[in-house]
C-alpha cells in the first residue's frame, strides 16, 4: 500500500555570500502519505481544500522543513501548489474504509463527497 501527496513548489535562493542565477526554480516535492487510520493520515483534511493548499504560508513552511531548507539561510519555499494525491488501489481503498468510518469528521454524506471535498479531483490511483 503506497501513496503520496504530490506538490509543486517554488524555491527562492538569495544566498548572502553569492549571487546566483536564476534565483528561483520549480521542483516537484512528493510527502509519502500516512495509512488511513493511523497518526498523520488526516493530512489531506487538515491541509487541503477542494484540491488547494488551505493555507500556503503554513505549508510553505511545512515545504521548507521537509527540504531541509527550514534553516537555511537565503534559501525559502515562495509558492505551493498541491497537484494530486497519487495511491495505489489498495491505499484507495484503505482510505475510503477509514473515512466511512468517521464519515461525520468529514462534515460530507458519502465518501465521495468528503474525498471531493478536500481533495478536489485529484486523486490519482497508480499500480
Amino acid at each position: 500500500m503506497e501513496a503520496a501527496y504530490v506538490v509543486r513548489v517554488a524555491v527562492r535562493l538569495d544566498p548572502p555570500a553569492a549571487a546566483v542565477d536564476p534565483d528561483r526554480f520549480e521542483t516537484t516535492m512528493e510527502l509519502p502519505a500516512s495509512e488511513p487510520g493511523t497518526d498523520g493520515w488526516l493530512f489531506f483534511r487538515d491541509r487541503l481544500w477542494r484540491g488547494e493548499v488551505g493555507d500556503e504560508p503554513s505549508f510553505r513552511r511545512l515545504a521548507e522543513e521537509r527540504l531541509g531548507l527550514a534553516n537555511a539561510p537565503g534559501a525559502a519555499v515562495v509558492a505551493a501548489d498541491f497537484r494530486e494525491l497519487r495511491a495505489d488501489e489498495a491505499y484507495l481503498g484503505a482510505l475510503k474504509e477509514a473515512i466511512a468510518d468517521d464519515l461525520g469528521r468529514f462534515n460530507a454524506d458519502s465518501v465521495d463527497e468528503a474525498l471531493h471535498k478536500y481533495l478536489g479531483s485529484s486523486v490519482h490511483v497508480r499500480e
